[in-house]
């Protein structure tokens, strides 16, 4: 199944919770990733981190494509094009950054590929939608302003979808604070997908927190 730019988005924006995730073991990897599909987040960010993260990925994407075809594989801490490319290239279908890549955002618009990057003010949030990225990432989330930071830009910009990452934690008051703010979504990361579970190889313990997490959101949401 190839997931176009527009499914990607509405996954996204539909699950909430954006699992981010790194091992350098592939089977552990895809009994994560496979946990989180599960729970109900089959948008997972998987990051970019250390040596053959590439080709790792690679190898990842090709087995989920023939087995889950349904999870979404994104690659976040992308600090330039030609490490975007690699990636793209590899069966990424998203692309994140800690900042805001002019050159990223061209390779990926070249591939309709989403691209997320991390934005810290009103300034850069505005060239990110001049590059046509439908969705940014705040970060670090809690650092630069919080939820009264997405508050107070959605006043004179509302059409801008935020997603931060850092400072959102899977718990109900977290999620009420952030998306009664006015997120679209929140990169999770070591509170999701907790050490504890990845050591004990207990995926239905991921799966279980995943769950329960999104729809949190949801039932916030719902409201």
């Amino acid at each position: 199944m190839r997931h176009d730019r527009l499914a990607v988005l509405t996954a996204l924006e539909s699950q909430g919770a954006v699992p981010v995730f790194y091992h350098a073991d592939p089977e552990v990897c895809l009994n994560v990733i496979r946990a989180c599909a599960r729970g109900g987040a089959r948008a997972v960010e998987f990051t970019n981190r250390g040596d053959f993260a590439v080709d790792l990925f690679g190898e990842l994407a090709r087995e989920l494509q023939k087995t889950d075809p349904d999870v979404i594989l994104g690659i976040g801490s992308v600090v330039d094009a030609g490490t975007a490319a690699l990636y793209l290239n590899r069966g990424a279908r998203f692309v994140v950054s800690a900042g805001l890549i002019d050159e990223v955002a061209r390779v990926c618009n070249r591939r309709m590929t989403a691209y997320f990057p991390g934005c810290g003010s009103v300034a850069e949030i505005g060239r990110a939608h001049e590059l046509g990225c439908e969705i940014v990432k705040l970060f670090p989330g809690a650092s630069v302003g919080g939820p009264d930071f997405v508050k107070a830009v959605l006043g004179p910009m509302p059409w801008t979808k935020i997603m931060p990452t850092g400072g959102v934690d899977p718990d109900e008051a977290s999620i009420a604070k952030w998306f009664g703010a006015g997120i679209v979504a929140a990169g999770m990361g070591s509170k999701l997908i907790t050490d504890a579970a990845v050591k004990a190889g207990d995926w239905a313990a991921i799966e279980a927190q995943v769950k329960q997490t999104v729809e949190a959101i949801r039932s916030f949401r719902g409201r």
